[in-house]
């Protein structure tokens, strides 16, 4: 980089009074929220890449709050109160980003949501629509439905589906497009005085006289009043206390697929496997739960493994005897911890995190944004 002039200095590398490490879908919200509580004070973003690098621009674009067997799991893990807690953040999320932005700016489609539930899941239909009413009843609080999810097994065949399987429906699930969702989000926040600078690496965090010096890639030192952390997974290199741990999520698309049937968002084992279609096409993602350990890497490589494991699940569950191929293949970094809700912290009077959306950023990133910015 060049020498700073006097203009840059006074002016994008000025002090400031907040500074978000993260252009995600967190970071984002959070500017938004910050710069309404307070129109005067100047935000700044700071993103290591040339646009955000983590999960939010690298996810399958769900617009979801949890399918039925992963909440089921979630109760039985973390308790019920905790799973409510979780479901209603992220179904209060969904509904900010709708009502912020037009379904056509960020191709957000209701085609709903289904899940493969394998019959040993269950000990017989019976077992499986007792636990269906039992969670729509705990649910119609948050979603304001009587049946939240349903049994709709004649939809298997329909969607040309393989396998021997029950079928969950939740219509509230929808779809959207991650890349026009953030540059929406990129837009309001310029529009409200944020400023954004890519590119820039946050090596080292320290708090001299009361305010914070980050040290950076920049031949300049920026610092500010208050600095909020929201890298996610990455946030670990700034603040290594964390209970977070990065978690890889492997993700294939097809070509175009003639008379493809699948329409909607679809999800099998508590989650951990969740595919959609996309301008006929097939998205997968997914399979991590079968090499968990491996998978616990910043590397945003794609492993030979889970690939395969992902082509066989669409060869003999998704696209049984339908001919494909393969046109894209990547990966985006999560955040897990211990604990399933999002890590919302006051590390102490100048610095902030809101990390670890555990695979649910689009859909939690709105409330924890409105949170964070509320405790600064």
């Amino acid at each position: 980089m060049l020498p700073v002039s006097v203009w840059e200095k006074e002016s994008f590398f000025s002090p400031k009074d907040f500074i978000i490490i993260g252009s995600g879908f967190t970071g984002l919200w959070s500017a938004y929220y910050l710069k309404k509580r307070f129109p005067e004070k100047t935000v700044l973003i700071l993103e290591r890449g040339l646009i955000p690098s983590g999960a939010s621009s690298r996810n399958a674009g769900f617009a979801c709050f949890g399918s039925f067997t992963e909440l089921v799991s979630d109760a039985n893990k973390q308790g019920e109160d905790e799973m409510l807690e979780l479901v209603e953040m992220r179904f209060k999320g969904l509904e900010k980003i709708l009502k912020k932005f037009k379904a056509e700016q960020i191709d957000y489609e209701n085609k709903g949501g289904f899940e493969l539930v394998s019959p040993g899941k269950f000990s017989n239909i019976d077992t499986l629509r007792t636990r269906i009413d039992g969670l729509n009843t705990q649910l119609k609080k948050i979603t304001g439905k009587q049946k939240t999810f349903q049994l709709n097994d004649s939809k298997i065949l329909q969607f040309g589906l393989g396998g021997s399987h029950h079928l969950v429906e939740n219509k509230l699930e929808g779809q959207l497009h991650s890349g026009k969702l953030l540059e929406c989000l990129v837009q309001l926040v310029y529009s409200a005085g944020v400023t954004i600078l890519t590119q820039v690496d946050v090596k080292k965090m320290e708090i001299v006289t009361g305010r914070v010096m980050l040290e950076t890639n920049l031949p300049i030192t920026l610092n500010a009043q208050q600095v909020l952390v929201c890298t996610n997974a990455f946030a670990k290199t700034l603040l290594p206390d964390l209970d977070l741990v990065p978690a890889r999520g492997q993700i294939l698309l097809t070509g175009r697929i003639e008379g493809l049937k699948l329409k909607g968002a679809f999800h099998y084992d508590e989650g951990f496997y969740y595919f959609r279609d996309l301008q006929n096409r097939v998205l997968l993602c997914g399979a991590r739960n079968k090499y968990l350990t491996e998978e616990e890497t910043f590397s945003a490589d794609i492993s030979e493994p889970v690939q395969q494991e992902l082509e066989r699940f669409l060869r003999e569950i998704i696209l049984p005897g339908t001919p494909y191929q393969i046109n894209m293949r990547w990966s985006g970094t999560m955040a897990v911890g211990k604990e399933k809700k999002p890590l919302i912290q006051k590390i102490n009077d100048q610095i902030y995190c809101a990390v670890r959306m555990s695979g649910m950023g689009v859909a939690l990133a709105p409330q924890v944004g409105k949170i964070v910015a509320g405790m600064m």
